[in-house]
């Protein structure tokens, strides 16, 4: 799970390079993301991740905080493929 949030840091470091996230920091109610923001955090764990996020994951609370986020990924990816 350190990994992911290393890397959901690394992506947030590239759009907000002056703001430190904490891990369980609301990134949305620190104005730092919109949805526009979300959609392209979306691509990037998809593709970073090899994962699939299915419109039952499409949930702000998924991907409100880096903790979130590495949650989410760590449920898709122990899902078995085809399920």
């Amino acid at each position: 799970m350190e990994t992911v949030k290393a890397k959901v840091r690394e992506f947030l470091r590239g759009y907000i390079a002056d703001h430190e996230f904490a891990d369980d920091e609301d990134i949305f109610a620190s104005g730092y993301a919109n949805s526009l923001f979300v959609m392209q955090l979306i691509y990037m764990v998809e593709r970073e991740f090899q994962i699939t996020v299915g419109d039952e994951d499409l949930e702000f609370d998924n991907f409100r905080s880096i903790d979130a986020v590495a949650r989410l990924v760590t449920a898709k990816s122990a899902v078995p493929a085809g399920t």
